[in-house]
């Protein structure tokens, strides 16, 4: 597992740079308060503003977007790089989230420290889902909230349906759009990934909502498909068959 691990590293690190540019301009664009908003429908509500937690924050966009409206964000990766990144973008959008070098799987806090823990489109590649799920729960505070939002990546390495409609959703977007699919930097680093991440074999979110109910997790509230909110007209297509899904969750 720790070369696995040392491997989604070195991929994170190399596309620190470039992340950091879509997710500048995220923060700039309409998203920005589409994000903001599917976020605070469905996070706790307090008197006091929340203590956050962004797991896998690279370039910071939760992280940055949340301590603008007062919340105390902290955010954490394994990768130095976006870690850097996100310090960078945090200065340039005038607030200072702290941010810390830390394993998604085991968090150096103590029991109970969070109201609401995040994270967008980390989940899937995740070296041991089960277990980060239940170091999640540990620091939170009873009663307080998960927020997942990630898609079904790279199940069409496992899916042949699901291959075919990938297929289908770039040749359309292509089409209309003149998009372009995206390549790895390093294309022979991510093809020795992904075929051994557990979760490109699971169908979501279907088996987080079964993992985390057997972990503690209640109150559940599901969205399959959130994609029109937060995607732009282009994604929409290009994205189809790998809809970005919401689960909200109390620990």
């Amino acid at each position: 597992m720790a070369e696995i691990q040392d491997l989604i590293n070195t991929k994170w690190n190399t596309r620190a740079e470039g992340y950091r540019g879509s997710v500048e301009e995220q923060l700039l664009g309409p998203k920005r308060t589409a994000w903001l908003e599917l976020i605070t429908s469905q996070a706790p509500e307090l008197d006091r503003p929340l203590e956050v937690l962004d797991v896998g924050t690279g370039p910071g966009f939760f992280a940055i977007v949340l301590s603008q409206i007062g919340w105390r964000v902290r955010g954490v990766d394994r990768s130095e790089k976006m870690l850097a990144q996100a310090r960078d973008l945090s200065a340039k959008f005038g607030v200072a989230p702290e941010y810390e070098l830390m394993d998604n799987h085991s968090l150096d806090f103590p029991d109970g420290s969070f109201d609401l823990l995040l994270s967008r489109d980390v989940t899937w590649c995740l070296r041991e889902p089960e277990a980060a799920y239940k170091e999640w729960r540990r620091v939170l505070r009873p009663g307080g909230t998960l927020l997942i939002f990630d898609s079904n990546w790279y199940r069409y390495l496992f899916d042949d349906e699901a291959k075919k409609a990938r297929e289908e959703d770039i040749r359309e977007a292509s089409e209309r759009f003149g998009y372009v699919e995206f390549v790895e930097p390093d294309q022979k680093l991510a093809d020795s990934i992904y075929p051994v991440l557990p979760m490109g074999r699971n169908v979501r979110p279907d088996w987080d909502v079964e993992t985390l109910g057997r972990l503690g997790f209640t109150d559940f509230k599901v969205q399959p498909d959130v994609s029109h909110l937060v995607r732009d007209e282009v994604e929409r297509i290009a994205y189809r068959s790998a809809p970005i899904f919401s689960i909200r969750a109390l620990a």
